[in-house]
């Protein structure tokens, strides 16, 4: 049986659509949706039995938060899964030329956890969304892309590749085991680029104009220096994937969706 966790989130629900119908397969989360088995990795008491009778789990990462919030909610998770005899994990986790973001430190927590692991692993070292740019670099009101990109660019990929990934990674995990893919994008977007797809010009402002907006729109403390990071490391040409050889196309046996139509369609959605 495959247990897939966080199926309430973007990345799990596109995940559980591609798993739809499986009767190997359960969908977690700790929203208590109708159809899913409560999995809370902030309740590590109840964790063993909820993954009993499980053989595949997968792990999506969970959340955003502190430190050391997300890697004692990994910790829980892992460890209940060993003890109650899951034989593989796969993580998303983040990729590899994301070391510069202030949340990739949970990330790697997890992968040395998993590599330490009683049972297998494999690890998805997944790539910024290319629906994050529709955040990151959504126009205001007289149609500027004002977010802080400067000259850099961003190796971004459309979610439902990552899901497709996952789920198919998830439910045939033998051929995979003990491997850790770079799941990053082929075609890196810049702000211009993003801004021409909309219709909008490109105005980038400095990182301390988007800390003091951040900070005024009432976003959680921790939030704050995770996007301004981000942003610092998108505009300083940390992740425009010329750091890491993806395996993007390799998994998916198929050429990626073009990330600016994933931003573009994200942004109309709003």
């Amino acid at each position: 049986m495959l247990l897939v966790t966080g199926v309430s989130g973007g990345l799990g629900r596109l995940v559980a659509e591609r798993l739809a119908g499986r009767d190997d397969v359960v969908l977690g989360t700790r929203a208590g949706l109708p159809g899913t088995r409560l999995v809370d990795f902030d309740e590590a008491a109840t964790l063993v039995d909820a993954f009993a009778g499980v053989d595949t789990l997968l792990m999506i990462s969970a959340g955003y938060g502190e430190d050391d919030t997300v890697v004692a909610r990994h910790e829980a998770a892992i460890s209940a899964a060993e003890r109650a005899g899951v034989g593989h994990l796969v993580y998303t986790s983040i990729s590899g030329d994301g070391d510069h973001l202030s949340y990739a430190l949970a990330h790697r927590w997890t992968e040395r956890r998993l590599r330490r692991s009683t049972a297998r692993w494999t690890i998805l070292r997944n790539g910024l969304y290319a629906e994050l740019l529709a955040l990151l670099a959504a126009p205001d009101a007289d149609r500027r892309v004002t977010g802080p990109l400067g000259e850099g660019r961003l190796a971004a990929v459309a979610r439902e590749d990552l899901a497709e990934i996952a789920a198919a990674v998830a439910a045939a995990p033998a051929a995979h085991a003990g491997r850790t893919y770079e799941l990053v994008g082929e075609r890196p977007l810049g702000g211009p680029e993003l801004a021409r797809a909309l219709g909008a010009t490109y105005a980038p402002g400095t990182l301390a104009e988007a800390r003091t907006a951040l900070a005024a729109s009432g976003a959680e403390p921790f939030r704050i220096p995770m996007l301004t990071g981000t942003y610092s490391a998108i505009a300083h040409g940390f992740l425009d994937g010329s750091g890491v050889r993806s395996d993007l196309r390799a998994v998916l046996d198929r050429e990626p969706r073009d990330p600016l139509d994933a931003f573009v369609e994200a942004v109309r959605k709003g």
